[in-house]
């Protein structure tokens, strides 16, 4: 693992991507991000990850250091910029790793594009439905919306949520790793504050994009087994309603998917990446060791 991760970047079907090659030898494995995060979410588990297999880190579409386009943030658009990735990139039938709107995006490409993967993993994601949780696409831009950081500095923004939040514990568990994970997702500007790297604009694109991806539309039609990794914490009584609505989502899933498995990741947050990158990579290696993604 001598001189990885190698910070790559080429243009892919007219976008010019972020790839942050983890190295390893053996099946591809390719990481994917959630909404409004980078390709750093991985960078505690692609190393573990890299040690039986060949791992690549992608920053999507208007995301970390990938190209900033106005427009193309529909699925059938982000999907493509995958697959001339890999098509770029020459690598065959991966296992596609999505976390949180990565496994959507996941999901998308798998149906737009049989046979192009061995497998996909859905790390707490996969399942996102924005119109059956909010009554207008109004409603979801409001509600989904990201926070505004404009005149904060990376120190005052790191005080903020070290003081509190899950992120706040993580830093405490990984330090200085996961402050560079969390910072990646911004831009420090010439007067010392911060900007979002995804545009406000570009995340509202995006919610506009979930407000017409229907995931148990396109369960039936993934040709490729997926292995499902909910997180949840069953004695965190702030989380049972979330817990609640997962365990149901999870199950629609399972009875739709024509291949599929869940392994549940208990006592775990959604950025379950960083919190336990171990845990997250020795479910993904078990299974493609064992043959699941080979049926």
């Amino acid at each position: 693992m001598q001189g990885f991760p190698k910070d790559e970047f080429t243009r892919y079907g007219g976008l010019r991507m972020h790839v942050r090659n983890w190295g390893g030898e053996g099946r591809p494995v390719v990481l994917l991000h959630g909404l409004a995060s980078t390709c750093r979410i991985w960078d505690l588990t692609a190393p573990v990850l890299a040690r039986d297999f060949s791992v690549i880190a992608v920053d999507q579409r208007g995301h970390g250091d990938s190209g900033k386009s106005e427009s193309g943030y529909d699925f059938a658009s982000v999907g493509n910029d995958v697959a001339a990735m890999l098509e770029g990139r020459g690598i065959e039938r991966p296992v596609l790793v999505g976390h949180s709107w990565g496994a959507d995006v996941a999901l998308e490409l798998a149906v737009a594009h049989p046979g192009l993967l061995q497998g996909i993993v859905f790390v707490d994601g996969g399942t996102i439905d924005a119109s059956a949780r909010y009554d207008t696409l109004d409603d979801a831009l409001v509600q989904m919306a990201p926070p505004d950081f404009r005149g904060v500095t990376p120190a005052q923004f790191l005080e903020r949520v070290r003081s509190g939040g899950q992120w706040g514990t993580l830093i405490g568990q990984h330090g200085q790793p996961a402050e560079e994970i969390i910072l990646a997702n911004f831009e420090t500007l010439d007067d010392g504050t911060l900007r979002a790297k995804l545009s406000r604009d570009n995340h509202l694109r995006i919610i506009e994009a979930l407000w017409d991806h229907h995931p148990r539309d396109l369960y039936q039609r993934v040709a490729c087994p997926v292995l499902m990794m909910p997180a949840r914490q069953r004695e965190n009584p702030d989380a049972y309603e979330r817990t609640l609505a997962r365990s149901e989502s999870i199950a629609a899933a399972e009875s739709l998917l024509p291949n599929s498995k869940a392994v549940w990741l208990e006592d775990s947050i959604h950025d379950v990446p960083v919190q336990r990158p171990e845990l997250v990579a020795e479910t993904i290696r078990q299974h493609i060791q064992s043959g699941f993604f080979d049926q």
